[in-house]
């Protein structure tokens, strides 16, 4: 009988310890991306943003070279900044910043890929708008630097990843820019 208690002590010990790994192994690729503090990629380019973190008005990181990357996604896709001034989003709008405007062309663009309309751009967001993209150029694989081009309803731009898996971009001023989460350049 004691035998028996000890065997079931151990069996609970070795559910309970992968539950704890389970657990840990679960944290959200956006996490883990955001704390990479790059928008980066690797082999195929098809999934690259599908575990981007989230940008949004009150998210950490927000005012970023990576809401940059995203404003020129929403200049390419000509999406309207509806329920704040019905206007467009220019291209001289392509701050870095994550203000109102790009928090309702983003609700707007989110109609428009079929997304959950919250403002905040995260992996599904991010992921459906990775499907305007192709190859112009590169490798894909590691190591190498990949071409691309973003075609979106009303502009395209190119851009890159390169040998890090960094995603290049170009900014209001056509400068080329790293997509990082971190740091602020363009604008």
């Amino acid at each position: 009988m004691n035998f028996h208690g000890t065997r079931s002590r151990v069996v609970a010990a070795v559910m309970g310890a992968a539950v704890v790994t389970a657990l840990g192994l679960s944290a959200s690729p956006a996490s883990a991306k955001m704390s990479d503090g790059w928008v980066r990629g690797y082999d195929r380019f098809s999934d690259d943003w599908d575990d981007e973190g989230d940008l949004g008005r009150l998210e950490p990181n927000s005012n970023s070279n990576a809401t940059c990357l995203w404003q020129r996604v929403l200049w390419a896709e000509g999406a309207y900044a509806t329920n704040y001034d019905n206007e467009i989003f220019e291209k001289d709008d392509i701050t870095g910043y994550f203000g109102w405007r790009t928090y309702y062309s983003t609700i707007y663009l989110q109609k428009q890929l079929g997304a959950d309309k919250d403002g905040i751009v995260g992996g599904e967001t991010m992921g459906l708008a990775n499907k305007h993209m192709y190859q112009t150029g590169g490798s894909t694989a590691r190591g190498k630097t990949l071409y691309l081009r973003y075609q979106g309803k009303k502009h395209s731009f190119d851009l890159s990843r390169n040998t890090e898996g960094k995603y290049v971009f170009p900014d209001a001023n056509d400068d080329s820019r790293q997509a990082g989460y971190e740091y602020l350049s363009c604008g």
